[in-house]
């Protein structure tokens, strides 16, 4: 009983360290998304076209997801050989580092081609803390959590991108309505950044005071870890790797679509007010809050595949209402706020919730946090990354509405539910998982 009650508390503290450290992740990186089409694209990205300079902002920002596969590697090879826990404070001390650097960062006018080369570099080791950090933060609650709860323990670190994305929006959204257009360009933004070393302190504190999870714990007593678990996960999962980026498809675009795109297509193209858009993201945000670990737990009861397909589906449709009422809504900032919190607060939830636990299943324990880091983070490359660069070519190619936009997300929708009903099947069948993984797991 006394050994049930202390499980019980250090799975209670796994949740808390992993959601705020997932929190903190987030809110770094994608602080830089939120204002990467209305500031960073103005001071560090001059260009006489502001297309180009706005696409140039956004290129550094894609930049960052191309970095994810390298810190997933990296750390998902120590995380696999060493542990889970000693690698989530070294990545979340990488994140906030870079991030405070960047409200450091002096600008285009102040030190020339210089100010971009390094807001890249900055990028880079962004990129390089947060591929690791989210394999490891998931991990940590999938590894604790009973076998038939781990689809809802699994999706609350998921909690953290929505809280980060709240803060993040939030943040900015405060500056923009308190200070001139002029004083949020020249210091406001800069402060957001740099309250991000306040979070990054209380995190690590919290994950220096929890243990390495069971699973490993077992594994690393009898010795079983893979010698080289990136060469290990290719060797023996090469179609649950190709069907776990298949699925992440309408995760990354529909989120930087909604998250990133929208806010810089209501500023500039609709001429909404920054912090009209800004709110109306926020509150998606909250709302994503109550139905990510919704969805997590029926995806436990009704199969992880099956509810990440038919949200996929669902998610991808929802793009042509949602656009249709923002184009009809005539500047009615309520009806914008319905058409961003319903398809993106709601129905993404229903891909994002279950989401993790659905990347863990088909990996072995050897090398688990690798399979999931790389997974999430190479297919963001081109799911994450190039979606506003994409989304930014698309909308001039039709006058300015956005229908291609919106038929590039189904797309992604229609690959995901394939590739997440695949997993369903093979889930079925018990395919998932390698015989030979499940005898050395044994």
């Amino acid at each position: 009983m006394g050994s049930n009650a202390e499980n019980g508390r250090q799975l209670r503290r796994v949740v808390v360290a992993s959601m705020i450290g997932a929190t903190i992740e987030w809110y770094d990186f994608f602080l830089y998304g939120v204002v990467a089409g209305t500031v960073f694209n103005k001071l560090f990205f001059p260009a006489s076209d502001p297309l180009i300079s706005t696409l140039l902002a956004y290129a550094t920002f894609a930049v960052g997801f191309v970095a994810r596969p390298l810190g997933g590697v990296i750390f998902g090879h120590f995380g696999d050989r060493l542990g889970r826990k000693n690698m989530l404070v070294l990545t979340l001390l990488i994140m906030g580092v870079a991030t405070f650097l960047i409200g450091l960062l002096p600008t285009y006018q102040e030190i020339g081609v210089a100010a971009p080369i390094l807001m890249l570099v900055l990028r880079v080791l962004q990129g390089i803390g947060l591929g690791g950090e989210w394999g490891g933060a998931v991990l940590m609650t999938y590894e604790y959590a009973k076998p038939s709860r781990r689809g809802l323990f699994a999706s609350l670190p998921q909690i953290g991108l929505s809280i980060g994305l709240c803060l993040a929006s939030g943040v900015v959204a405060w500056f923009s309505y308190v200070l001139s257009d002029a004083e949020f360009l020249a210091w406001g933004w800069r402060v957001a950044f740099l309250l991000s070393a306040i979070l990054v302190g209380i995190g690590i504190y919290i994950r220096l005071r929890i243990f390495e999870t069971p699973e490993f714990a077992a594994l690393k007593a009898k010795r079983g870890e893979a010698r080289m678990p990136f060469i290990d996960m290719i060797k023996e999962y090469p179609a649950n790797i190709i069907a776990g980026m298949g699925a992440r498809y309408i995760d990354g675009v529909f989120f930087n679509i909604f998250a990133v795109f929208m806010i810089g297509y209501l500023v500039n193209t609709l001429h909404i007010a920054r912090t009209d858009a800004l709110l109306g993201v926020m509150l998606a945000a909250l709302v994503m809050c109550v139905f990510i670990p919704i969805f997590g737990h029926l995806s436990d009861h009704y199969g992880r595949g099956k509810v990440y397909a038919l949200g996929a589906l669902i998610t991808g449709f929802s793009a042509f209402p949602a656009f249709l009422l923002i184009l009809e809504s005539s500047g009615n900032v309520h009806l914008i706020w319905l058409s961003i919190i319903v398809p993106f607060g709601i129905f993404y939830a229903a891909c994002y919730g279950p989401e993790a636990a659905l990347f863990s299943d088909l990996f072995d324990t050897r090398v688990r946090y690798t399979g999931v880091s790389f997974v999430y983070q190479f297919s963001g490359i081109f799911a994450s990354g190039l979606t506003p660069i994409i989304a930014t070519a698309l909308l001039p190619l039709n006058e300015g509405r956005p229908w291609f936009i919106c038929a590039y997300i189904l797309f992604a929708a229609v690959v995901s539910a394939y590739s997440a009903w695949w997993i369903e099947q093979r889930a079925k069948t018990g395919g998932l998982i390698p015989l030979k993984a499940v005898e050395t797991r044994a």
